[in-house]
Formats: C-alpha cells, structure tokens, sequence
C-alpha cells in the first residue's frame, strides 16, 4: 500500500515538472497565430464596411420604394435594414479595438 502511494507522487511530481516545458512551445505557436490573425484584420474589416455599405444603400432603396408605394410597415423594415448596417459598421470597430490596431 505505501509503494502506491510513493509511484502515485512520483508520477503527480513528474506530471507536474513537464507542464513548463509543454508551454513554451505553445506561447510561440499563439505568438505566430497572434501576429498571422493581425494581418488579416485590416482587410476583413474593410470587407466587412464595404458590405455595410451596400446592405445600407440596398436598404435605403427598398425602405424609399416601401414608403412611395403607401406601405404602412417602414418602422420595421427601417429597423431591419439600419440594425443590420449597424452592426456591420459596429463589428468591423470591435475587431479592429480586439486586436490592438
């Protein structure tokens, strides 16, 4: 009964004296990542506000063609469309702030 004891502390110590030499390798590797993801920032955002722009001018023609035609849902279809650009717009700035540019 004592000698398990004494192998499972020995194998908890050895467990335990690894996790630093594992880790190394694993901060270079989120460093590379880090530093790949940066580059891909500034053209996914200006994607993402080149949609925005498109959804806020197709959005703009169909709230203007609603309100023509005497239709009485343009809160909503107003709401939707500017919700949507919104968060184009909103989401292209929280991902350039996430990653420090």
């Amino acid at each position: 009964m004592l000698k398990a004891k004494q192998l499972f502390a020995l194998g908890v110590l050895l467990a335990i004296t690894q996790i630093p030499a594992f880790a190394q390798s694993g901060v270079n590797g989120l460093n590379t990542a880090t530093t790949t993801l940066r580059t891909y920032v500034d053209p996914v955002t200006n994607i993402s506000l080149v949609i925005g722009g498109i959804v806020g001018i197709v959005g703009g023609i169909r709230v203007y063609s609603k309100w023509n035609s005497g239709d009485q849902d343009i809160n909503k279809e107003l709401m939707g469309w500017g919700g949507s650009c919104v968060f184009l717009v909103v989401s292209s700035l929280v991902i350039k702030s996430f990653f420090g540019l």
